[in-house]
């Protein structure tokens, strides 16, 4: 399987590249793991809602763009459906079954996603209904999938 995982924003501080680097490597044995990291519109000083659409809609431009048709698309929401872990991997496992060998997860900015992103998702995904910083939504991500292939795979990790 290939997974992409779109992101507005770079990484910055090492504790999280170094997260993100090592469940990165240990999803090497289970898929194909591709990170695009995007360029977080620049919001200014004291943004009004107008100015705060503009930036969600100049970004999920952006977002769209990497999107190739004929891919299952993924998005973090805080409003879309929650799993447990066991009903994440069970999700993985049916689109694999079902023939889908590409998947696209997108994790927005720090205002979220815009309409169109989120119209185009195929699944909307909630972790919480408590908003986290979308630099730990990558770690946490790819750390629920790694555990998903554990899962699948009957491997010991997930308890």
């Amino acid at each position: 399987m290939n997974i992409s995982v779109i992101c507005v924003g770079k990484l910055k501080e090492r504790y999280w590249t170094d997260a993100v680097g090592e469940y990165s490597k240990r999803l090497m044995s289970y898929c194909n793991l591709e990170i695009v990291e995007l360029k977080e519109s620049r919001l200014p000083d004291k943004a009004g809602p107008a100015e705060e659409q503009a930036v969600k809609e100049a970004e999920g431009e952006e977002i769209l763009k990497k999107i190739r048709s004929g891919v299952y698309v993924v998005t973090l929401e805080v409003k879309g459906r929650m799993l447990s872990s066991e009903k994440l991997a069970e999700k993985v496992e049916k689109l694999a079954v079902d023939g889908v060998s590409n998947l696209v997860f997108v994790i927005g900015g720090s205002l979220g996603l815009s309409e169109a992103v989120s119209r185009r998702a195929d699944f909307k995904l909630s972790f919480s209904e408590m908003t986290f910083p979308h630099q730990m939504m990558r770690v946490i991500l790819l750390e629920q999938l790694y555990r998903s292939f554990k899962i699948i795979r009957n491997e010991t990790y997930h308890k």
